[in-house]
């Protein structure tokens, strides 16, 4: 399929949530954000994430309200953070996020650390309460790693839907995974092209010569074939595009062998509070 004939319904999907979509994590000038989204949508993506801590939720909304998409068609994400994870707070700052992104629901929402107000059962038992009414679509976790999620299905009565973690061709996270395929969860990507390490792969950039393509491409459909959902960061509408265009790509067995050995321990994202 060339790029000119990609159209939204040429996005893979999984249990209805885009396999591509649009991250915004520190795309913080409001004006290049909601124009970023709503270049996006206008493109033809239909997944757009955020988060509370990113301080941009209005800026998604505006993008959303600007685009001339539906939005019944969008995949809206966003995330509780770590601070507003106590029971009443979960409630109250997830309806913060609604007015903000100016919808009356969302397609899923994360606990986006198992840290710092994060208690299983208190914090989940507000999920559990928005879910049930219809205030969000599904459940997901950010950063959890195996033990967190199985405590976590212990205290829900809603599935897990996704866990969101960084995930690319030097952090492959084969274990999360394996145990996300076991459990029926869905994995999305952050950071997929490594905070643009990958543009400095060796690898990725003899790949991305013999397709002819960018190593930002090659980086996503190493995900797409991983069944591994990705949600770049891209503010300017030729990156935006650059992105888009990576559902063209489809890799070869070697290729996909040749990413599957490079060294898959590089994290680019590690906070203090981190859980591993």
């Amino acid at each position: 399929m060339s790029s000119s004939e990609l159209t939204p319904e040429s996005v893979p999907s999984t249990k209805g949530m885009p396999m591509l979509g649009l991250g915004t994590w520190e795309n913080e000038d409001p004006d290049q954000c909601a124009e970023s989204v709503r270049t996006a949508l206008e493109m033809g993506y239909r997944h757009i994430d955020t988060a509370q801590a990113y301080g941009n939720e209005d800026a998604v909304g505006e993008g959303i309200a600007a685009a001339d998409v539906d939005r019944a068609d969008i995949f809206l994400a966003t995330k509780v953070w770590i601070s507003n994870l106590d029971y009443e707070d979960v409630l109250e700052t997830t309806q913060e996020s609604l007015d903000r992104l100016g919808t009356d629901y969302l397609d899923l929402l994360y606990v986006h650390w198992p840290s710092r107000t994060y208690e299983p059962e208190a914090t989940l038992e507000a999920f559990d309460e928005l879910y049930d009414e219809g205030t969000i679509r599904n459940i997901g976790v950010s950063n959890f790693e195996p033990r967190h999620i199985d405590a976590a299905r212990e205290q829900l009565d809603a599935p897990i839907f996704a866990n969101q973690v960084e995930t690319h061709p030097m952090l492959q996270q084969t274990e999360l995974r394996d145990y996300a395929d076991e459990h029926d969860i869905e994995i999305v990507a952050y950071s997929p092209l490594a905070r643009g390490d990958v543009f400095e792969m060796d690898v990725l950039s003899e790949i991305a010569e013999k397709h002819g393509v960018s190593e930002a491409q090659v980086s996503l459909a190493w995900l797409r074939a991983n069944d591994v959902t990705a949600i770049p960061k891209a503010t300017s509408e030729a990156h935006i595009r650059d992105n888009w265009e990576s559902l063209s790509l489809e890799l070869d067995e070697a290729d996909l062998e040749r990413i599957s050995n490079v060294d898959r321990t590089r994290r680019k994202v590690d906070p203090g509070f981190a859980p591993w």
